[in-house]
């Protein structure tokens, strides 16, 4: 399928693009950013929620910036999995889709991944065919299809694997846009919606992320439930982070994707957890915690039982070098 027309800037600098797109608020003209462009050209492609500008950060050189705890927004996957950057990222990098797709893709795109159903990822005449979906009702006033009779909230699902590996690691996320620029915990970067997604303002974009120095400290896992191990989205993923002492674990969070609307760091099970922290037994009761409070819809490849059950699995196997 051919994309719509639309036009195409390229800023090289982050005032540019910041300039850029305070102009086309100002004239009201809708635009979307696009960096490798793997999640939005395809999209555009099935003509879903399209717009007549496309801002690309690919010629903005501060963006490729990439240390051991610094990641520009449009460092490639593939870098990622092969840079100077936490164990866990690497690993986490390296299982997103295949490895043609991960020198094209980057950071920045993973992390503000649309979210996705399978009543909206869908052709345009299909979508016209069951008139729309309440994440594009083109105006309609469309019910969501997933939960029937209301058009309040917005339930496709983030299926990003990078979000909660740097949930783990305490990251923060920085952005820049037409009133300046900002941080935060990545944790509050995310809003419980499948429309919002994340509390980007309009005009706002990613910047980079960063990790601190004590998450040197960290060991950790990430583990993901998908149809194929390569290509494919993830149906669900458990990443965990941990601090090993002589006498147990001083430190531990679990955070868990491709479950509901936004990635979820669960700090309640994790702090539960390490006040008496007894291994593999442990671990046990961690997993089905986690299973209780993950709470998936029917808009995936897989039910949402099985990824409930499937989500303790990889909870055991994600915090496996706890005990051993």
């Amino acid at each position: 399928m051919k994309t719509p027309p639309f036009r195409l800037h390229r800023p090289t600098t982050i005032d540019e693009a910041v300039n850029l797109a305070a102009d086309l608020v100002k004239r009201k003209q809708g635009f979307d950013w696009v960096s490798g462009g793997t999640d939005l050209l395809a999209n555009y492609k099935w003509h879903i929620n399209t717009q007549p500008h496309v801002i690309s950060l690919a010629s903005i050189e501060e963006l490729t910036r990439h240390g051991a705890h610094h990641i520009g927004a449009m460092v490639r996957l593939h870098e990622l999995e092969h840079g100077p950057t936490h164990p866990l990222l690497r690993k986490a990098a390296g299982t997103i889709a295949s490895t043609l797709i991960r020198r094209s893709a980057t950071v920045g795109g993973n992390l503000c991944l649309d979210t996705r159903c399978f009543w909206f990822n869908q052709t345009e005449d299909w979508r016209r065919s069951i008139d729309w979906c309440h994440k594009c009702d083109c105006d309609t006033g469309a019910d969501c299809r997933v939960i029937p009779n209301q058009n309040t909230l917005c339930v496709a699902t983030y299926q990003g694997d990078l979000a909660p590996c740097l949930m783990v690691l305490d990251a923060t996320i920085h952005l820049a846009g037409p009133e300046g620029v900002r941080s935060m915990s990545i944790a509050d970067f995310y809003a419980l919606d499948g429309m919002t997604r994340n509390v980007l303002k309009t005009g706002e974009f990613v910047t980079h992320v960063s990790t601190p120095e004590e998450s040197n400290d960290l060991d950790g896992d990430y583990q993901k439930l998908s149809l194929r191990e390569s290509w494919d989205f993830p149906e669900a993923g458990v990443a965990a982070a941990w601090k090993r002492t002589d006498t147990g674990l001083s430190t531990l969070r679990i955070a868990t994707t491709a479950c509901e609307s936004i990635p979820r760091i669960h700090l309640e099970s994790a702090e539960a957890a390490l006040v008496d922290w007894n291994g593999e037994s442990t671990t046990i009761e961690v997993a089905e915690a986690i299973r209780r409070e993950v709470k998936p819809v029917n808009n995936t490849y897989f039910p949402p039982a099985y990824r409930r059950k499937m989500l303790r699995v990889l909870t055991k196997r994600a915090l496996k070098g706890t005990w051993m």
